[in-house]
């Protein structure tokens, strides 16, 4: 069984984001159910209706409500015994239609094949949800240097690190909103505000951007735009390395590779 929270005072983030979804979500009911599927998938273990609707702030009736029916549309299971709820493979079924339908997945992979393989540097391809989020779609993973606990299907918000820099400078996203978003970002090394406007107008010009640490410490990560069809950004390719072994002629080796290949992408895509 979960642990309860240890403030139940406090919302946590699972319900701030699920307040923010309500804020604009004309079927409330949809919203909810969606970040149930959500916390069941960041569950390392079956959880109950309690712990569930405690985090999301829902009311436990409503919660339970939720719960059967995607019980009966079997995107969650539900243990009779312990009564507990965990993710079923019905959401599997749809993860699997998705990547079957996606051209960026299978476009993105070689390129991350062989960038991983030349450079010894974990590569991803991350696809982005306007300001709100980004989404990795597609891997590959180093085996000699650093291993990230990230896997196809991991969120993180859009502005930071790297990958953020290239949706602030490529984006056309409005300025007020863009610092905005940079105050509630949370960096292990954060960069001033002017610091940061400073590397997204540098990473208009360069065409990729870089973290050095700023992000996560000791990690380097570097990233690169790629767009759609009508030339709107779309997705990012972003490459993960320990610092100490990115010196920055090899940096900017792999910054120009970045934005080599994410522009062939670009092409295949269908971008003007």
């Amino acid at each position: 069984m979960a642990a309860k929270p240890k403030n139940s005072n406090a919302k946590s983030a699972h319900a701030v984001a699920l307040d923010t979804a309500l804020e604009r979500s004309t079927v409330p009911a949809v919203s909810r159910a969606a970040a149930i599927l959500r916390l069941l998938g960041r569950s390392s273990e079956q959880v109950g209706v309690q712990f569930i609707a405690r985090s999301l702030n829902i009311v436990p009736s409503t919660c339970l409500h939720i719960l059967r029916t995607l019980v009966a549309e079997e995107f969650v299971s539900f243990d009779p015994v312990t009564k507990l709820y965990s993710l079923n493979a019905g959401v599997l079924t749809l993860a699997r239609q998705w990547l079957g339908q996606n051209r960026f997945s299978d476009i993105v992979q070689p390129a991350l094949d062989r960038i991983t393989r030349d450079y010894g540097v974990t590569a991803i391809g991350v696809q982005v949800v306007g300001l709100e989020h980004m989404i990795v779609v597609a891997m590959a993973r180093s085996e000699t240097m650093i291993q990230l606990h990230t896997q196809i299907g991991s969120r993180f918000p859009a502005t930071i690190s790297a990958s953020g820099r290239c949706i602030a400078a490529f984006g056309e996203y409005d300025r007020d909103e863009l610092r905005r978003r940079f105050k509630g970002l949370r960096w292990a090394n954060a960069p001033s505000l002017s610091e940061w406007e400073a590397q997204v107008a540098e990473t208009r010009v360069n065409g990729y951007a870089i973290d050095q640490g700023n992000y996560m410490a000791g990690v380097t990560v570097a990233a690169a735009p790629v767009f759609g069809v009508g030339g709107q950004l779309a997705h990012c390719l972003v490459v993960v390395g320990i610092s100490e072994q990115l010196q920055d002629q090899t940096l900017a080796r792999i910054g120009r590779d970045l934005r080599e290949s994410a522009a062939k992408v670009s092409r295949q895509l269908g971008s003007a």
